[in-house]
């Protein structure tokens, strides 16, 4: 697989980063908070080197990571010798991959081989896989050099990023928060500077909810842009592989490696992952743009969450967009998603309910035998609402060609509690319910993207839903980079990196 391409040419028009005259790298910039297209240009240009790139994430983790927690097995010789391979490559001109040079540390639930996989999970604390899942595989295959693994909740169950393992990972706006989750290791890892792109998972948010956390970019791709392999659910439509990163172009290079058919998975798409790889444009006049701010009162949002999204529909209406309040009926979704979920839970984890009860949080217990209630009939009902779902959306989307509404429905919360009680005056019954606002997206099989809109007064991150239609990530990217360009919202650092 060669991914040879030089990124130098589009960086000014993808990017918008004003360069000096020769295009020379500023030996004062951070290369930790350079674009990863940024990074990509000046490597290819050979104005800096693999390892020096990798040397100055390594030194951000070792001064930094000891507060945040992001980042829970470290491979710093490894990745040093990699970079100095990927130089050497380089030099004798051999052909390199879009991401060569890049760090990256991995999802703790990606398998990598060689290196140990917890999965948050004592039962997992010593596994160290023999072969690498394939979304790290891919980054791999397309020069991205492996620096360690990033947190997760205990086998990935949850929006809030803590397991007994390795404890929680801390918001880098504001310590005393969480970080989210599933993804949450990921998501404060980019914030803070520790690589440029991440990989991550989203089944009921746990993409968009840890960028919205912590003020970067996820990307929830259309089931079956991203494959997996291995996956135990092959046929799940829950689930999804996708990319993280400080920008939406930055999550369109990610996809690009990420993206494309892979025989062993069912459900995926045949649209290669380098038609991603295109520049993106700021220009989406004549938009039609839905906006909800709780989907119709269908879930309570809390007032700081709304305060901060308001404006996002003024920046689509200066835009150019057609902007108006609708939503489209999800009626069923929950059921949807709960059964669906629970069947998935109790599939992949079931085996170590049996053995390892002991070793479970009460929660994840409570998971799985959620699933092991649930008879045929209750499986065929939820097939049955998701059919109609489906088609109700789809018509939604004739009418729109964007929806808006808060990622989160709450801004990131102590980090002590096991997840929010209340949201706006309403109980959260279970430790899911503070998240209908993304999973109820989930189950609609639409690409969804989380980018950053604002800050609470206390200066905390909140994020924007971004929802396209049914397999049309491209068009969603490209309104969520327009949204971007306008507001660059993202480019607020956390206090945590000047400390």
């Amino acid at each position: 697989m060669n991914h040879s391409v030089d990124h130098s040419v589009d960086l000014d028009r993808r990017t918008k980063r004003p360069v000096n005259p020769t295009g020379d790298v500023n030996p004062t910039d951070d290369l930790c908070f350079r674009t990863a297209f940024e990074l990509s240009a000046a490597l290819a240009r050979r104005e800096v080197s693999a390892r020096e790139v990798v040397t100055a994430h390594l030194e951000r983790i070792e001064r930094v990571n000891p507060t945040v927690n992001a980042i829970v097995t470290l491979v710093a010789d490894q990745a040093l010798e990699q970079a100095a391979d990927a130089d050497e490559r380089m030099a004798a001109g051999q052909p390199v991959g879009p991401l060569h040079g890049l760090p990256v540390a991995h999802k703790d639930l990606h398998d990598t081989a060689g290196i140990r996989t917890t999965y948050g999970s004592p039962i997992f604390a010593d596994h160290v896989p023999d072969r690498d899942h394939l979304v790290v595989q891919r980054l791999r295959d397309a020069g991205a050099i492996t620096i360690g693994k990033t947190n997760v909740p205990e086998l990935g169950l949850g929006s809030h990023t803590v397991n007994p393992v390795f404890g929680a990972t801390r918001n880098p706006y504001d310590l005393s928060r969480s970080a989210g989750g599933s993804s949450g290791g990921a998501g404060a890892a980019l914030a803070c500077g520790m690589q440029p792109i991440a990989d991550g998972s989203d089944t009921g948010g746990s993409l968009r909810n840890p960028a919205s956390f912590n003020n970067v970019v996820g990307l929830r791709p259309s089931p079956g842009r991203v494959p997996s392999w291995p996956d135990k659910a092959q046929w799940g439509q829950l689930s999804v592989k996708g990319p993280m990163a400080r920008t939406v172009a930055d999550v369109t290079l990610a996809l690009s490696v990420l993206a494309g058919p892979d025989p062993r998975d069912p459900r995926s798409l045949e649209r290669p992952g380098s038609t991603f790889a295109w520049q993106l444009s700021d220009d989406i006049r004549g938009l039609r743009v839905a906006w909800s701010p709780d989907l119709g009162g269908a879930v309570p949002v809390a007032p700081e969450v709304r305060d901060a999204l308001a404006p996002a529909v003024e920046v689509f209406s200066a835009l150019g967009c057609e902007v108006e309040d609708a939503c489209p009926d999800l009626s069923g979704a929950d059921e949807v998603f709960l059964a669906q979920r629970a069947w998935q839970v109790e599939l992949v984890y079931g085996a170590l309910l049996d053995e390892h009860r002991h070793r479970m949080a009460p929660d994840v217990v409570w998971n799985i035998e959620q699933g092991r209630k649930l008879a045929g009939p209750d499986l065929g009902r939820a097939q049955t609402l998701h059919g109609a779902l489906f088609h109700r959306v789809r018509e939604f989307f004739e009418r729109y060609d964007l929806l808006l509404l808060p990622v989160s429905q709450v801004a990131p919360f102590d980090i002590d509690l096991a997840y929010p009680t209340v949201v706006d005056g309403t109980p959260m019954e279970t430790y899911l319910d503070w998240m209908r606002s993304a999973y109820l997206i989930s189950v609609t099989g639409c690409p969804a993207l989380s980018v950053p809109a604002g800050f609470t007064p206390q200066g905390l991150p909140v994020g924007l839903q971004l929802v396209g239609r049914h397999r049309q990530d491209w068009s969603l990217l490209k309104a969520g980079y327009a949204f971007e360009q306008a507001t660059r919202v993202g480019e607020r650092r956390p206090p945590v990196v000047s400390a």
